[in-house]
């Protein structure tokens, strides 16, 4: 399925009052995960109130021992500093990358902003090396922008 079939999916879930916030976004995580051959695990981290570190919300893929990131720990952490889109075509490339399991090959991570704030991200997994594109930045954007709308 292409992203732009996905889109409207997508909008449909988040525009979904009927569900609470953590059910729509879970439903995105089910979504991406089916449909993109090489999303692997597609989760959400949000900022932990005040702490400078990030808590994992609503995900689907392997379970993770990764639920709370220190800000600038990680690719998830980075991002958390950095406030920018962060894509690893290879993780094993990456000195300050926290491993979450042996078939993890590449990762990208998306920041969610409300009202300029960094708030939290789109964290995807991959098990094919160097799969995502430019194409799969702007979607997971356009993604970030709509979740942003219900949080």
């Amino acid at each position: 399925m292409t992203f732009d079939q996905l889109k409207p999916m997508v909008e449909s879930i988040v525009s979904n009052t009927q569900q609470t916030a953590d059910n729509r976004l879970f439903e995105i995580c089910q979504l991406l995960e089916t449909h993109v051959v090489y999303y692997n695990w597609v989760g959400f981290y949000f900022r932990n109130g005040n702490k400078e570190e990030l808590v994992l919300g609503p995900y689907v893929g392997a379970p993770t021992e990764h639920t709370i990131i220190p800000f600038g720990k990680g690719i998830c952490g980075q991002v958390a500093v950095s406030n920018k889109n962060f894509v690893v075509p290879d993780v094993s490339a990456q000195d300050n990358y926290i491993a979450c399991s042996i078939s993890v090959k590449a990762e990208i991570v998306i920041p969610i902003f409300v009202n300029g704030k960094n708030i939290g991200q789109i964290d995807i997994d991959s098990n094919t090396a160097d799969p995502f594109t430019k194409a799969d930045e702007v979607f997971l954007e356009f993604i970030c922008a709509k979740v942003s709308e219900i949080l």
